[in-house]
């Protein structure tokens, strides 16, 4: 009879400094909190997670099957195939007046790999990486990844949580090599116009060693107008690294699609780290973005009209529960208000409410809500909630919040 062996847990001292130091993802351990919090019967609405609750549309489904039965089963090549690739140059022209050739794109495994591709293609040990905050949660993981050296620079809650060209400049320094920020912004919604980037493009083209990592995967979920890239200024064009992806404008987080749009030798350094982590994306997957992008915007313009509405909803009920200081987003899919008025207070079972991570887990447990508290988008004083629920799951949840939050003293 064989006998039953135990594996003793991985010591801690045998991983490397790197992975000791790296921070998960809190968007996804809320999710997961949320998800074991279902698994014991609660009824949870979970508003942590950034993703569409849109299917894919029908005809980039259909493409997919197709791709199967064409026999797109094999390797890819690692920057893409050319015809995807040429699709992106195409709708880089048509929706961003931006010139680029195939040996300009290189498309990853999602556009968090573009950015992680793009990160260790430029920073080395000790450089500066200026980041916009509040910033999407990963950036900063990336960067310290990287061995480069985080700045944050928050944009001020009275300016949209923009950074400003002038605050921009007081932090540049001879060892800033790179500036990360997006737009539409995750978390806050935020949305630079053009004469926002003009302005930041003025700075950077001031300071030859500085590259832009311009994070782009909101685009479509525009509310205020036409999208503006800072790849766009000629003068910097070629120090401008565009991220962008197929996940939240046609609802494909799953595909796991993304790309970059950059200096011939930036793609090719791109694609030399992406041949050694990853190869190439997934044939079918390419296949599917393929037929979304000759599929124009339609689909995507639907959603985004939902997403308008959820907005206003969600704004409008914000609006009802005191304490609450929720500027209005300009694009992407989420509300990001101030709840520093709530630090300090006791929930009725006594736990008082230190910061918003407090509140964060508090809202979990009373209204069986999910989301993600601020600290790790470099926001501690705010909290955010994703807006991509159906409306009555965005009634009810900000129903339930308001009722939890009355109770606290």
């Amino acid at each position: 009879m064989s006998q039953e062996v135990t594996l003793a847990p991985v010591s801690t001292s045998v991983l490397s400094d790197r992975i000791l130091t790296m921070q998960e993802s809190q968007t996804i351990a809320m999710a997961k909190k949320s998800r074991e919090l279902a698994a014991q019967g609660v009824d949870v609405i979970n508003l942590s997670f950034g993703e569409p609750d849109f299917q894919t549309p029908q005809y980039i489904k259909d493409a997919a099957k197709a791709a199967l039965d064409e026999g797109y089963t094999f390797y890819t090549p690692v920057p893409g195939y050319p015809e995807l690739r040429q699709a992106i140059c195409d709708k880089l022209k048509r929706d961003n007046n931006l010139d680029y050739k195939n040996e300009n794109i290189v498309v990853s495994t999602g556009a968090k790999q573009s950015l992680a591709n793009a990160v260790l293609s430029l920073v080395n040990p000790g450089d500066e990486v200026i980041v916009f905050a509040p910033y999407w949660v990963s950036y900063t993981e990336i960067v310290k990844l990287a061995e480069g050296v985080v700045v944050e620079l928050v944009g001020s809650i009275e300016n949209d949580f923009k950074v400003t060209a002038a605050e921009l400049e007081a932090a540049i320094t001879p060892r800033t090599k790179l500036i990360m920020y997006s737009s539409p912004c995750n978390p806050t919604g935020s949305v630079f116009s053009r004469d926002d980037l003009a302005a930041i493009a003025d700075v950077v083209a001031r300071h030859e060693q500085v590259h832009v990592l311009a994070d782009e995967i909101y685009e479509y979920i525009n509310f205020v107008g036409d999208h503006a890239s800072i790849a766009q200024f000629s003068d910097i064009k070629d120090r401008v690294i565009t991220v962008n992806g197929f996940s939240k404008g046609y609802a494909m987080t799953g595909w796991r699609v993304g790309y970059i749009a950059a200096h011939k030798d930036i793609a090719s350094a791109c694609e030399k780290i992406q041949s050694q982590i990853t190869s190439g994306t997934c044939s079918i997957a390419q296949r599917a973005a393929l037929a979304a992008l000759k599929g124009g915007r339609a689909s995507a313009d639907e959603m985004v009209e939902a997403y308008h509405r959820r907005r206003d909803l969600v704004l409008e009920m914000a609006k009802e529960i005191p304490g609450l200081r929720t500027p209005t987003p300009s694009g992407a899919f989420y509300v990001f208000p101030d709840v520093s008025s709530f630090f300090g207070k006791t929930a009725p079972d006594g736990q008082v409410i230190e910061n918003a991570y407090d509140l964060a887990l508090f809202i979990l447990r009373d209204a069986h809500v999910s989301c993600v508290d601020g600290r790790a988008f470099g926001a501690p004083n705010c909290i955010r909630f994703s807006t991509a629920a159906a409306d009555e799951k965005l009634r009810d949840a900000f129903t339930r919040i308001k009722k939890s939050l009355a109770t606290l003293v």
